[in-house]
């Protein structure tokens, strides 16, 4: 069975109410996958299902967290080998191995346009990085300011449905798909 990476955008279910990753795990479950697991509580679950179409395990997905949870979620799901090859496209291999928390991938569920990317890059530090590959956005946020122009233009309106996730989430991730393959 196919082992399947599923993203969960800004999973903030209102106010005094948070998701618990042992109730994704649970949805997981109910929908028939296989050994779901969850890493840190950002939203980020794993498991293996029936080999199908991703749109269709997109579209699944997030009607049964609307139906659970009560709020709709735009999730982004990649199988295993996409998964690994995302990680190993990873641009900045120097930067994620000092400041892993500062680099990061905007995953997007269809691929980003170069006049997007283009704008993203405008807004960005002189100590900030932007690379296109493969449809998504990777990123190198500057340690020297709190804040970042680039978080704030990388949403939903500008560059499409996707969701960002740094290197440390990233590399975890493709570790625990690798072992799977």
């Amino acid at each position: 069975m196919p082992t399947y990476v599923a993203l969960l955008y800004s999973i903030g279910l209102g106010e005094g109410r948070r998701l618990v990753m042992s109730d994704l795990k649970a949805m997981a479950q109910e929908l028939g996958f296989k050994n779901p697991r969850t890493l840190v509580a950002t939203g980020n679950l794993v498991f293996e299902a029936r080999t199908t179409s991703i749109p269709n395990l997109e579209r699944r997905l997030e009607a049964a967290f609307e139906q659970t949870f009560g709020r709709h979620v735009d999730i982004i799901v990649r199988g295993a080998g996409d998964w690994l090859k995302l990680a190993a496209a990873n641009p900045f291999p120097a930067e994620s191995a000092d400041t892993g928390d500062q680099v990061a991938v905007r995953v997007m569920r269809e691929p980003t346009s170069a006049d997007a990317v283009a704008a993203l890059q405008a807004r960005a530090a002189e100590d900030e990085k932007i690379l296109w590959v493969d449809g998504d956005i990777w990123l190198v946020f500057s340690r020297e300011r709190p804040t970042s122009r680039l978080l704030a233009a990388a949403n939903h309106k500008r560059l499409g449905i996707g969701t960002s996730r740094n290197w440390n989430t990233v590399r975890r991730l493709a570790e625990m798909v690798g072992s799977r393959q």
